[in-house]
């Protein structure tokens, strides 16, 4: 079963925006439980899997700065908000019987492990899976970013970020009919094209250690597992 995946190591990067679903806030258990579903699916066939979430939809740190919040403290805000979405997930996966754990940036001991490379690295060989939360555990520091200083810290061989479209194209695609998808592009056309597909530190990251990134629909159910098969999902950015 492992031998058809393409990638063994992976981290994913979800928003908080997608546990959401249609309410537009919260957790939708839904939602959580389809998830849940795709990712036992690539689990229990040999991939070791780190998940970084976000906390969009609770709070968005950049949304109360701009409301005139001192930026520093809306950003751990959002922090903790990650967290909330973290125990969804642990929830919903072992209800699903995929073995996971939650590591957090910010110690709370009494929900979750400390964020610790090794333990993480540990937990993956055992083939389970390990939520990261609470970020990098400072402010202004992106969840995108996040993620790349995730996938770079514990080998993964590629970034997986998922999001609402099918793809990288060279305009939005929402407002513009005609726009291009892109089937792979390297990071350095995202830079200078100024894509947003992640803000620029996390692409630098990948860029400089050399990880690959599949953006691609996580609302088509399958397409976790199609990714990383290799087949032809979203975009491929390396």
């Amino acid at each position: 079963m492992a031998d058809e995946y393409q990638y063994k190591r992976v981290l994913l990067k979800l928003s908080g925006e997608f546990l959401a679903g249609d309410q537009g806030y919260g957790v939708d258990p839904n939602v959580v439980d389809g998830l849940a579903e795709e990712i036992s699916e690539v689990v229990k066939g040999g991939v070791q899997l780190a998940v970084v979430v976000g906390g969009g939809n609770i709070f968005r740190g950049m949304a109360g700065s701009a409301k005139g919040m001192d930026r520093a403290q809306a950003d751990y805000m959002g922090m903790l908000a990650t967290v909330m979405n973290a125990l969804a997930l642990q929830d919903s996966f072992e209800r699903h019987g995929v073995f996971c754990r939650v590591q957090s940036a910010i110690n709370m001991q009494q929900v979750s492990e400390p964020y610790i490379r090794r333990r993480a690295e540990r937990h993956m060989d055992k083939g389970r899976v390990v939520i990261l939360a609470a970020g990098t555990g400072n402010p202004y520091f992106t969840t995108d970013t996040t993620a790349a200083l995730r996938a770079c810290e514990l080998n993964c061989e590629c970034l997986m970020k998922a999001t609402k479209v099918d793809g990288v194209y060279d305009k939005d695609p929402v407002k513009n009919p005609d726009a291009k998808k892109y089937d792979r592009i390297s990071y350095h056309e995202v830079l200078t094209q100024g894509l947003h597909v992640m803000d620029a530190t996390a692409t630098s990251l990948c860029m400089d250690n050399n990880v690959p990134m599949i953006v691609f629909d996580l609302g088509v159910k399958g397409n976790i597992a199609r990714a990383l098969k290799g087949e032809n999902v979203g975009t491929v950015v390396e």
